[in-house]
C-alpha cells in the first residue's frame, strides 16, 4: 500500500506501480466488463457502473445507468492489478468522500462486493511466500463501531477477515474473505472469476 489514487478501493488498497499501457487504456466496454466482475448477479445486473474522476472531487462518468441502488467500478487503471468493486449507497459515498479528501461521516452500515479479491502485502507470510498476497473475493462492511474493530486482526494476508482503512483515513471497515483465491480460477482477459 503506497499510494492511493482514487480508490479504495479499494479498497479497497492498492499498490503504486504502474500497469501497461494497454491496461491503462481500457475502453468503456472494457471497463463495464471489469466492474460488472466485481459481485453477484443479484448486484451486478442492474447496478449503475461509473468510471473515475479525473482529478480529486472530480464528477464520476456515468458508463451505465442502474436501477437497484448499487453501483460499481471498474479497476483503477493506475493499480497494479484489477480490483474492481460493487458498493451499496453508504459504502460509495465512503469512496467518494475519502477520494476527494473530505474526512467520511459514515452513520450507517455500508456493503461492498470484490469478487475478483485484492492484492496486499505479504507481511506474515503465512500463505505463501511472495512479496503480495491475493485476498480472494471478499465482502467489505463499514459503519461498525470503531472501537471494536480496533481489536480485531489488521494482517490481511493470513487468509482470515480483517480490518483495514484507506491510506490516509483513520476510518476502519472489516474485510471478508468468502474463499481462498486460486490462480485457477482466473479467466484470462478483463480479471474475471469464475463463480
Amino acid at each position: 500500500m503506497k499510494k492511493f489514487a482514487f480508490l479504495l478501493l479499494f479498497t479497497a488498497v492498492i499498490t503504486s506501480a504502474q500497469m501497461p499501457a494497454s491496461r491503462k487504456s481500457k475502453s468503456d466496454a472494457e471497463k463495464v466488463a471489469s466492474a460488472l466482475q466485481a459481485g453477484p448477479t443479484f448486484v451486478t445486473q442492474n447496478a449503475t457502473v461509473i468510471d473515475y474522476p479525473t482529478s480529486p472531487g472530480g464528477e464520476y462518468r456515468v458508463l451505465r445507468a442502474g436501477s437497484n441502488g448499487w453501483t460499481c467500478l471498474p479497476g483503477y487503471a493506475a493499480a497494479a492489478h484489477d480490483e474492481p468493486g460493487c458498493f451499496d449507497h453508504v459504502f460509495l459515498r465512503f469512496i467518494k468522500d475519502s477520494m476527494a479528501g473530505l474526512t467520511p461521516n459514515v452513520q450507517r452500515i455500508g456493503i461492498s462486493y470484490m469478487y475478483g479479491g485484492t492484492w496486499v502485502p505479504n507481511k506474515s507470510h503465512a500463505m505463501g511466500s511472495g512479496a503480495e498476497f491475493h485476498v480472494g473475493p471478499h465482502i467489505m462492511i463499514i459503519g461498525l463501531d470503531q472501537k471494536m474493530m480496533q481489536t480485531l486482526n489488521q494482517d490481511a494476508s493470513n487468509g482470515e477477515p480483517y480490518v483495514n482503512s484507506l491510506p490516509g483515513h483513520s476510518e476502519l471497515y472489516l474485510v471478508i474473505p468468502i474463499r481462498e483465491w486460486d490462480d485457477a480460477d482466473a479467466v484470462p482477459g478483463i480479471g474475471a472469476i469464475r463463480r
